[in-house]
């Protein structure tokens, strides 16, 4: 007899149990096993504007990254060396991950739209000795280097004087490599979390976090693999989001990947990626696709073949969902996790676990809860912090030299997300905002999340932020910044109905009193609403009036 899809959930989450090699390394594993079993099959694409699309078997990426890993150790850099990588999505970027794992070492990927002093200030903390990157990149370490005392080479991809050549490095040493043979809690990659409410800090993990990441994979994308399929995300691969909730668990499972090029991210262009690389998976984060509502009827413009979407890193909401299903006839799989514990929470509508702002069940494999500060859990329908149960394969190992900030993300066997959440009875989690984030109000706790969604919903309204701004008589009120739809103006009549738009359909105590139209919203590289810098902004203009309700 054939199971519901809730009782299959069910006996799947009960039936789990975790099966890490104890030899595991993420560079073979992507890479030359693959390369030994299927050498012509592809695994990677490139997307070019001028429809010149490149592609990549396992064979040629196993034989590049080992001539690379052995070009790297020629240069005497070893096994547990931080290597940067300073790359956009694009052929070379994956070799580099590729090779600095086969050599044992640890990868710290970076954007390249990080500023010369963030920039400088990740090199540093993490004591990186080498740095991979482009062009671009080089002229912003250019800028560093003399104050960089650990960093010994800079590679550019595409050639320069004062820095060695990967294209020949890598030609001048031979395709074989000897693997490290690394445990599944050997470092292998340090991810810099965003920064959103305080200094960033180096998060580092194991091996074993590329293995953890695939039944989220598989319940978010629905069978995850099934024939045909194939990857795209517009996320920086430097982000947790773009490298293991899109490359390298589609790696892993044989799911060809497709790049693009480097650029702020448009709606059409993504539209027409997605088109004509018969993209069937996507990893789209919540801003990408509110920005999407741009295009009017894209699958009449648009021969797309998707087959699954997946969306993390902001709360998507009941109003964006609503959307994808009703334009592009897919329901959007959200799911949820951190730098520090990735894709621990998801949805899954083939399962039957999906419900319109929701940020998911717990993926198989991972023990979540809704806790108090106190490590307890709370009952159905009660607010706390979402909370993580170690051991967990995509737990970080800590942050880098920083024991004391490592304890104090724990409380007992529970890792605290300092994210705000609500579990309902069926076990679906809503994801409320960060603790520090929550407004409060004439004694409301009000999440910035379900107003943010609200907004998004309003036609007017391309994206929006909430915070508290301080007021006397209430402690606290809802001000909204809103970016608009382009062919809408700011008025105070427009302010009007946005702010009755949220009144009309959440509560009195949670519509923005103060509504202000700005030209974009301060965004981490991840696609995150820095919310802190908007509540500095709303705190120094208290004395400046915007569009106030009355």
């Amino acid at each position: 007899m054939k199971l519901p899809p809730r009782d299959r959930y069910d006996d799947l989450y009960r039936d789990f149990a975790w099966t890490v090699p104890d030899d595991f390394n993420i560079g073979r594993a992507v890479s030359d096993d693959w390369a030994e079993r299927a050498p012509d099959r592809i695994c990677l694409e490139h997307f070019s504007p001028d429809g010149n699309h490149l592609s990549m078997t396992y064979r040629e990426l196993a034989d590049r990254s080992s001539s690379l890993a052995n070009a790297l150790v020629s240069l005497g850099f070893r096994r547990g060396d931080r290597i940067a990588l300073l790359l956009p999505q694009s052929f070379e970027t994956v070799i580099a991950h590729v090779a600095i794992y086969k050599m044992g070492a640890i990868a710290v990927p970076l954007a390249l739209l990080f500023g010369v002093e963030a920039l400088e200030y990740r090199l540093r903390i993490a004591g990186v000795a080498a740095v991979i990157t482009n062009s671009f990149g080089l002229e912003r370490i250019r800028q560093i280097r003399e104050r960089l005392p650990d960093l010994v080479s800079v590679i550019s991809v595409d050639g320069s004087n004062d820095a060695l050549s990967f294209a020949g490095l890598a030609e001048a040493h031979p395709p074989v490599f000897d693997v490290a043979a690394t445990g599944p809690d050997e470092p292998a990659l340090m991810i810099f979390t965003s920064g959103t409410t305080g200094p960033p800090k180096g998060a580092l993990h194991g091996h074993r976090v590329l293995a953890g990441h695939i039944p989220g994979m598989q319940f978010a994308h629905e069978g995850f693999p099934q024939p045909g399929d194939k990857m795209w995300t517009p996320s920086d691969w430097a982000w947790a989001g773009g490298l293991l909730n899109a490359l390298l668990p589609s790696l892993l499972l044989g799911v060809p990947v497709v790049s693009s090029p480097a650029q702020k991210f448009d709606p059409d262009m993504a539209y027409r990626i997605m088109a004509e690389m018969k993209v069937r998976n996507g990893f789209i984060p919540p801003t990408a696709l509110r920005l999407m509502k741009a295009v009017s009827d894209p699958l009449a413009k648009y021969d797309l073949v998707l087959r699954t979407i997946g969306a993390a890193g902001e709360s998507l909401g009941a109003e964006t969902y609503d959307w994808v299903r009703r334009t592009l006839g897919i329901e959007v799989n959200e799911f949820y996790g951190q730098t520090e514990c990735n894709f621990v929470l998801s949805s899954s509508a083939a399962m039957g676990v999906s419900k319109a702002g929701a940020i998911g069940r717990p993926v198989p494999g991972h023990r979540v809860a809704v806790v108090n500060g106190s490590g307890e859990e709370l009952a159905a329908g009660e607010a706390g912090q979402i909370a993580v149960r170690r051991p967990d394969p995509v737990m970080f190992l800590g942050y880098w030299n920083d024991p004391a900030a490592t304890q104090r993300r724990f409380v007992g066997d529970w890792l605290l997300t300092g994210d705000m959440g609500r579990q309902d009875t069926e076990g679906f989690v809503t994801f409320l905002g960060r603790d520090d984030d929550v407004i409060t109000s004439s004694g409301y706790r009000i999440g910035p999340a379900e107003i943010e969604d609200c907004l998004s919903g309003h036609p007017a309204v391309q994206l929006a932020a909430a915070v508290g701004k301080p007021d006397r008589l209430r402690t606290e009120i809802v001000k909204a910044y809103v970016v608009l739809v382009p062919g809408f103006e700011a008025s105070s009549g427009l302010a009007a109905q946005i702010r009755d738009w949220v009144k009309m359909r959440l509560s009195m105590h949670e519509y923005p009193r103060e509504v202000e139209f700005v030209d974009e919203l301060p965004l981490t590289t991840t696609g995150k609403v820095i919310r802190r810098l908007l509540r500095e902004r709303a705190a120094a203009e208290a004395a400046i009036p915007a569009w106030r309700a009355t």
